[in-house]
């Protein structure tokens, strides 16, 4: 037989030196996939948004194809028609839509049929309130030139927040206002 201390100066395995750094080590990498979890998750939550936005301005062209009574004729001409939160109003020209707005239709109803500008001040309402449910702090303008064929462009604009990966991607981030109120535009011939 040995004597024991002879079997201990031989023995192998970790001490426990070693298991704590190792602990360690492993704790900062998780640290890391934490942080990436997070950048990921908002980066999804900005891509969601984002192509939120692209279906309600394609929402609101499909409206406007389909009610190209309205919107090929002369009063959309040279308009400019906002919408921040669910409050719709036209800031110049379509004296007509105007109207509409102000006293606003019920085109859900079948028994009363509504005219080209009540749809269309109506297909707007519905849709503002549709957009202010899905993007914080929204606001849309709706501008049309005055040629023939109308067209018209949609910019939808709204508040976003972003996880930064570090300290400088965070003071970017607080400096660049146009990465937090980002933008959608589509152009649009009726």
């Amino acid at each position: 037989m040995r004597p024991l201390e002879s079997f201990n100066t031989h023995s192998r395995g970790f001490s426990l030196i070693e298991v704590m750094v190792a602990l360690v080590v492993l704790s900062i990498g998780l640290l890391g996939v934490a942080k990436m979890e997070a950048l990921s998750l908002s980066s999804t939550t900005v891509a969601s948004m984002r192509s939120l936005a692209a279906i309600q301005a394609s929402s609101l062209a499909a409206s406007m194809h389909e009610n190209r009574g309205y919107w090929t004729k002369a009063d959309p001409s040279s308009a400019t028609i906002k919408a921040q939160g669910a409050t719709v109003t036209v800031t110049a020209g379509a004296p007509l839509l105007a109207a509409s707005l102000a006293a606003p239709p019920n085109c859900n109803v079948w028994a009363t049929p509504c005219s080209v500008a009540d749809t269309a001040a109506f297909d707007l309402q519905q849709w503002a309130n549709a957009l202010q449910g899905l993007l914080p702090n929204d606001t849309a303008t709706i501008a049309c030139n005055g040629l023939t064929p109308i067209a018209c462009t949609v910019n939808i604009t709204w508040s976003e927040n972003a996880v930064a990966v570090n300290a400088q991607a965070a003071a970017a981030a607080n400096s660049a206002a146009q990465f937090q109120l980002p933008s959608y535009t589509l152009y649009v011939e009726p």
